[in-house]
């Protein structure tokens, strides 16, 4: 450490806090900083002025702000949320997994600040866009994408049954578990099945239903079922097969208003701005060369 100014990152270390929240504070002028070349540096005197304002359970307290975000359950979200907590001591995320009909419905609502979702559209064949601006006239709108991923039929490792394909889900030796109506994940099956002719009354466990990728993963494993529609990170997780379907595109939906547009910038800075994107890029199943990327905004 320098003898008269401190960095970015020994502030954090004295004042128990992340580096995000100094830069927080440097950002909102309650910290007065100056660069040296292409570091940011902050006088000794300066810190002393900051000690006595406050603890750094208060700057803690006082900076922080919460966002609920509904929708699709996916392992970035949970990702972003253990990225937050961790690093960003002045935003919590909340979330809700209630499948992307329903998130997008919250959203719509005003009952969330951010929508996750990966809704295919039948009659464009396009994700989310075509929702999104059905539902949404007038409001302040910010779409992001988060990733491309592979969704897929789950099947039991080494597939002692000869899964193939979605016509073998109408083989009465194959038990199917489904997803709950309004995700994402029942849009694609139906869809699916649509394209094909199956009818979904053809396949035996059809009306049984799982909440996220995980569960109904778990029932593949155990035996319950022989066959579910997920996401490949899932089968990877619980060491099961895997037969590709489709790519999606999982985006998140930021609605903005003046109670929110402080934290909802957080969340936009945190995924364009910092290494989180580095902690998800090696994800099993996942494309994230758009990630960050705006598609849509309407302000």
């Amino acid at each position: 450490m320098q003898d008269e100014t401190y960095t970015p990152d020994e502030l954090a270390k004295l004042f128990k806090i992340s580096k995000h929240t100094v830069y927080e504070l440097i950002k909102r002028g309650e910290l007065q900083a100056f660069r040296v070349g292409n570091k940011m540096r902050i006088d000794k005197l300066e810190v002393e002025r900051f000690k006595k304002i406050d603890s750094s359970s208060d700057i803690k307290n006082e900076l922080s702000t919460s966002l609920q975000i509904a929708g699709s359950h996916d392992f970035l979200i949970e990702q972003l949320i253990k990225y937050v907590t961790k690093q960003a001591d002045f935003l919590t995320i909340q979330p809700t997994y209630i499948g992307s009909l329903e998130g997008l419905m919250m959203l719509y609502r005003g009952n969330c600040d951010v929508a996750a979702l990966h809704l295919l559209d039948p009659s464009s064949g396009e994700y989310n866009l075509p929702f999104i601006k059905m539902f949404f006239v007038h409001e302040p709108l910010t779409v992001i994408r988060l990733a491309s991923r592979e969704q897929g039929l789950m099947i039991a490792k080494g597939n002692p049954k000869g899964i193939q394909d979605c016509h073998d889900l109408t083989r009465k030796d194959i038990t199917f578990i489904n997803r709950q109506k309004g995700s994402g994940t029942r849009f694609l099956l139906d869809y699916t099945l649509a394209n094909e002719n199956i009818a979904p009354s053809s396949i035996k466990g059809y009306e049984n239903e799982e909440w996220n990728h995980l569960s109904t993963a778990s029932q593949v494993n155990r035996g319950i079922a022989d066959a579910a529609l997920g996401i490949r990170s899932a089968a990877e997780q619980l060491n099961l097969n895997f037969i590709p379907i489709k790519n999606e595109q999982f985006d998140l939906v930021l609605r903005w208003n003046k109670k929110n547009e402080e934290a909802l910038q957080h969340l936009l800075d945190i995924i364009q701005l910092t290494s989180f994107e580095e902690s998800i890029r090696n994800l099993e199943g996942y494309n994230t060369e758009e990630f960050g990327k705006i598609i849509f905004e309407k302000k």
